[in-house]
This record gives C-alpha cells, sequence and structure tokens, in this order.
C-alpha cells in the first residue's frame, strides 16, 4: 500500500539496454517536526510485547496497511534496530551486544538543579552522566541502559484514525511531485 503511491520509472538495471519498469523508492517524505512533535495531536501508545506497526495500525486504524503511518510518524526507519525488541530477541541482543551484560555500562545521579524528577518510569531526563567517583553515583549496567532504549522505543506517537485520509493525500501530493 505505501511503495503503491510512489512514482514508477524506466531503469537500466544492468545497463544492458533493457529497461524496467521499477519504483522511485529514493522519494522521501518526512512528516514535518512541528506536526509530530504536537502532543496535543497525537495520542500517545505503549508498543506492548510483540507487537508491530502491522499490528497496531490493524488495531488502531482498522488495516494493516497504514503500518507506515506509523512508521513515519515515529521515525522507524529499520524494524530491527528503530522498533522495540520482544524480549526473546532483546535477550539475544544484549548478549551479543556485550560480553558481560550485568557490567557498568555507566554512572549517573540525579541532576542538582533543573529537572530532577522523570515524566514516567522510563524517564531519565533528569539524570546525568557522572564518575564512579562522584558522590551520589549510581551504577548502570548494560542491560538497565539496553532496557532503556527499548523502553523509549515503546512510546510511541499515533495520529488519530480521523486525521488518517487528509495525512494519505496530503503524503500523495507530497511523494508524486
Amino acid at each position: 500500500m505505501y511503495f503503491n503511491k510512489f512514482p514508477k520509472l524506466l531503469y537500466d538495471i544492468k545497463r544492458d539496454g533493457n529497461q524496467k519498469i521499477i519504483t522511485d523508492i529514493f522519494r522521501r517524505v518526512k512528516v514535518r517536526s512541528k506536526i509530530r512533535n504536537n502532543l496535543a495531536l497525537m495520542d500517545k501508545y505503549d508498543v506492548g510485547e510483540g507487537e508491530t506497526p502491522e499490528s497496531i495500525a490493524f488495531k488502531v486504524y482498522g488495516d494493516p496497511g497504514y503500518f507506515w503511518i506509523i512508521c513515519l510518524m515515529n521515525d522507524v526507519i529499520n524494524r530491527y534496530y528503530d522498533w522495540p525488541l520482544d524480549e526473546y530477541v532483546f535477550q539475544r541482543f544484549v548478549a551479543d551486544k556485550y560480553s558481560n551484560p550485568s557490567a557498568v555500562h555507566h554512572y549517573e545521579k540525579t541532576q542538582s538543579s533543573g529537572k530532577q524528577t522523570g515524566e514516567g518510569p522510563a524517564d531519565y531526563s533528569h539524570k546525568i552522566e557522572v564518575n564512579s567517583t562522584e558522590p551520589g553515583a549510581e551504577a548502570v549496567t548494560n542491560i538497565e541502559y539496553e532496557r532503556r532504549l527499548q523502553d523509549q522505543k515503546r512510546q510511541i506517537k499515533l495520529l488519530p484514525k480521523s486525521y488518517v485520509g487528509d495525512f494519505e493525500n496530503e503524503l500523495n501530493n507530497l511523494i508524486r511531485r
């Protein structure tokens, strides 16, 4: 459904004089950050274990073909690195990445000025990295660090269903230019 919107072009892949009709996948459309970051416009959603952009699109929009809206609204380009991993794949990922997942990744403490509490369980913006010798420094293990990154990826923004038609029309206009 998504790539059907892209224009087609003739291209000689092998440079042998035989042109093929291909989809111009190099056309890119990016949602303006002003729109994507407008929290009043967006619905917040926590991605559940094993959920995919397709399953969420079906649940929210009634059509798994609208997965691309979810990906565009959340800057998901690579499904493996930009989307939350299920627990089994996450454990394998951490084990492959680190020789010791329980080793210290970094130390941190709550900053002394400015924001000093998080807005929810996955918000660590009030923490700052420090040396291990800093008074009040707390160790963050490799697996804790990676889990935090996964938790951030789980919090996505959804375009309300009432805007999908307008959004799709705008995409069609932009992609065909």
